[in-house]
């Protein structure tokens, strides 16, 4: 959105929320098996922050051991180059 202000045609409906919500509680490997039950907004999204959170540290975890692994091969230094450049991205 623009500094400007939201017009009505900018805002989300309250139908278009809950649909939202939905999506994401069909996300959620913890909230999904209560698919036809009514979990609170509050709920669905602070799980999906935290949910979020792990796959960011799995994300970290794996680059680590990557890049670990990467120092520890036999790379010219043009290709190791290539790999950190992809990595970093």
């Amino acid at each position: 959105m623009s500094g400007q202000g939201s017009t009505s045609s900018d805002r989300i409906t309250d139908e278009e929320l809950n649909a939202l919500i939905f999506k994401l509680q069909t996300l959620l490997p913890q909230l999904n098996h209560a698919r036809h039950g009514r979990v609170s907004a509050t709920k669905v999204l602070n799980e999906i922050c935290n949910y979020i959170r792990r796959l960011r540290n799995e994300v970290d975890d794996l680059s680590q051991m990557l890049s670990q692994r990467l120092d520890s091969m036999d790379l010219s230094g043009f290709d190791a180059e290539i790999v950190r450049n992809l990595l970093q991205q």
